[in-house]
């Protein structure tokens, strides 16, 4: 399953040909990836938690506690111009191991799931224990909302 989630665009994110800079559009993945990772993820291991107590200190919403971007990918299909309305970015999970996992990303130049895609991108991820300053494993709850977004279909373009 993939998330959707609509990011607006704003006139800073352009460059001097109106365009939205390239370095701008990490950012608007970021800005997406904040909706799935943390604020969907809160809600969904709270309303588990209502459920069953899984004993495991709050599982997905210990992201905010830390989670660092290891690596980054993004591959520009067409540049998105400034018409005044956000941008559609549909995340899934491509991948988990132990201790990371790896968001895929389809970002489309406007809010309709029609709209061309303009930039496909991974990001991988790995949960941090702040107090330790060192990685750490995923929890079981943390393993479990992943994959509720784990996708086998391949990007709309034929994948990478």
């Amino acid at each position: 399953m993939k998330f959707h989630v609509e990011v607006p665009l704003r006139w800073a994110d352009l460059d001097a040909y109106r365009h939205v800079n390239h370095a701008r559009t990490v950012t608007l993945l970021e800005e997406a990836r904040v909706e799935l990772v943390f604020h969907r993820a809160a809600e969904d291991i709270a309303a588990a938690d209502d459920i069953e107590d899984t004993g495991d200190g709050g599982g997905a919403g210990g992201w905010s506690d830390g989670l660092l971007v290891a690596s980054l990918q993004v591959d520009y299909k067409r540049q998105i111009s400034y018409r005044g309305q956000a941008v559609r970015v549909s995340m899934w999970v491509e991948e988990t191991r132990a201790a990371s996992f790896v968001l895929a990303y389809e970002l489309r130049s406007g809010p309709d799931a029609h709209d061309p895609v303009a930039a496909i991108a991974s990001t991988r991820m790995v949960p941090f224990d702040l107090a330790s300053n060192r990685p750490r494993r995923l929890s079981a709850a943390e393993r479990d909302f992943l994959a509720r977004w784990a996708d086998d279909e391949p990007a709309s373009d034929g994948g990478r």
